[in-house]
């Protein structure tokens, strides 16, 4: 018989790619959660862990064992589903989560929508960078996460989670009022290739769809200042100290003396929805889902 506590730290070690890391989300020490494993792996006669440099690695056996594991956790997720199937009515806890930008211009009118139609559904919206709202999905802390599509997520095709478009996000060129670029009514993103510019820090996930409108318009971009939001960067242009390419779903100070620009090339980025696998099925979640869906266009308008 397998423990499936045991199973459990063995597909978070798989998640968080260390023992000490999954023992950590787990709350367990780490000697705690490689004796889970150790004792799993004499349950079943095969090794589950081997060495690799300093830290481990799965094994054939482990990966083999985890594609069952999530299928089970599939299972126990439409079992409750099937228990809560007569009661129709969103109700209950919803939980969900998103970047910044994401709870401010979607999940907040989203929980907001909610509450008006839905009194019987209690709605809880944490702020959580991207890789942090899969973490909470697949603990089981959040019901439903909006995301922003970017290379280190897990790919489409896993089978915990369940990850659908939700929009995609322009990227408009802002510049200063009164600059040669604010009065047309769209541009080639090579026409700003000598200017300065103003760019995401470097470990920002949107860094990234910037250099990549820039070298696909043939240039690459004189960064000469950085910042964490869109607002910070807004005011670096509103004061003449350069160029930027912002997402249109970022609602900048309205006093602030700037214009967008649109892009001929249509750069952008994806944002998704994301639930545990089979998890849009609930009604609760399913409500939410559909205000996000309507929520969506209005808000790169």
């Amino acid at each position: 018989m397998i423990d499936l506590r045991r199973l459990h730290v063995l597909r978070a070690v798989a998640h968080y790619g260390t023992v000490t890391a999954a023992a950590h989300a787990l709350h367990f020490t780490p000697s705690a959660a490689s004796q889970q494993i150790r004792q799993l792996a004499r349950d079943l006669g095969v090794d589950l862990l081997e060495p690799q440099g300093r830290g481990v690695r799965l094994t054939p056996a482990a990966e083999s064992l985890l594609a069952h594991a999530d299928a089970i956790q599939a299972r126990w997720d439409q079992a409750e589903l099937d228990l809560r199937a007569g009661q129709g009515e969103p109700a209950g806890l919803l939980r969900a989560c998103g970047f910044p930008l994401a709870v401010a211009v979607l999940l907040a009118p989203m929980a907001a929508r909610l509450r008006g139609r839905h009194p019987r559904l209690d709605v809880r919206v944490q702020e959580a960078v991207v890789p942090e709202s899969f973490n909470l999905l697949f603990e089981g802390e959040s019901d439903l996460a909006v995301v922003e599509a970017t290379v280190v997520n897990p790919p489409l095709s896993d089978a915990r989670f369940d990850q659908q478009p939700l929009l995609d996000d322009p990227f408009d060129l802002v510049v200063p009022e009164g600059h040669p670029l604010a009065g047309r009514g769209r541009i080639d993103l090579a026409e700003a290739a000598h200017e300065s510019w103003i760019a995401p820090v470097p470990d920002s996930p949107c860094r990234p769809h910037v250099l990549s409108a820039c070298g696909a318009a043939g240039f690459t971009p004189d960064v000469v200042h950085q910042a964490m939001d869109w607002n910070g960067m807004a005011h670096l242009v509103a004061h003449g100290l350069g160029v930027a390419l912002i997402p249109r779903l970022a609602q900048l100070m309205p006093h602030l003396p700037v214009t967008r620009v649109p892009c001929a090339a249509d750069p952008h980025r994806k944002l998704l929805t994301c639930t545990r696998r089979g998890g849009h099925e609930r009604p609760a979640v399913a409500a939410a889902l559909a205000e996000l869906r309507e929520l969506a266009p209005g808000a790169v308008a």
